[in-house]
């Protein structure tokens, strides 16, 4: 392993977590968890976008915050690798779907001053899926809130999550999970934990499955 802070991002229902915890349980690394069950404002969102959307990003943006920063700065003799199933930077590119334009532009200008004092990830795993395998995905796991999210809305998602990757500046590892099983193919999983074994340019860099 060559990494110290691993991120793994995605859209809604690409696998992050049930991924995150592989590599945490093959490498016996610290693992940060989005705790977005806590979020009260989560299954209103759902039903009223509009009127809970800023209170939603609010209540996201201080408690990745807190949780980022209290983890990183302890450090565990045992465990010298962390891997997080969440980007901080993710609370801009959703409220950026999210948020009109003026509640965007003061979100904005809050993240800007926080996310300076946080450390970046040293790689970036981002999984892609098409909308539908998104979908089976979130209807699978049956979060009943989440039942109701359409179609436009995770490709909204996904055009911002693609910019951002073409654009950023951290070494990422942009993995096609349309057929992936990491659970149940021995090889794909294989595949990626070779793959963590190398180093990559700064920007998007590019793993098939076998």
């Amino acid at each position: 392993m060559k990494y110290n802070f691993i991120t793994i991002e995605g859209n809604i229902g690409a696998g992050k977590t049930t991924l995150a915890h592989l590599l945490s349980k093959h490498f016996n690394a610290r693992l940060i968890l989005e705790e977005f069950a806590e979020n009260p404002f989560l299954p209103k969102f759902y039903e009223n976008r509009q009127q809970y959307a800023f209170p939603l990003e609010l209540f996201f943006m201080a408690e990745r915050y807190k949780q980022l920063k209290e983890l990183l700065q302890t450090k565990d003799l045992f465990q010298n690798t962390t891997i997080s199933d969440y980007l901080f930077t993710k609370c801009l590119l959703f409220a950026k779907v999210n948020l009109p334009e003026q509640e965007f532009s003061l979100y904005q200008k809050l993240f800007d001053i926080i996310n300076p004092q946080l450390i970046q990830p040293d790689l970036l795993i981002y999984l892609h899926a098409p909308i539908s395998k998104l979908k089976e995905n979130i209807k699978k796991r049956n979060r009943l809130y989440e039942q109701s999210i359409s179609a436009d809305y995770l490709f909204s998602l996904q055009e911002t999550y693609t910019e951002y990757i073409r654009q950023h500046k951290i070494k990422t590892l942009f993995i096609d999970v349309s057929d992936a099983d990491f659970l149940g193919n021995e090889k794909h999983f294989q595949a990626l934990v070779e793959a963590l074994g190398k180093d990559y340019d700064i920007g998007q860099n590019i793993l098939t499955l076998p």
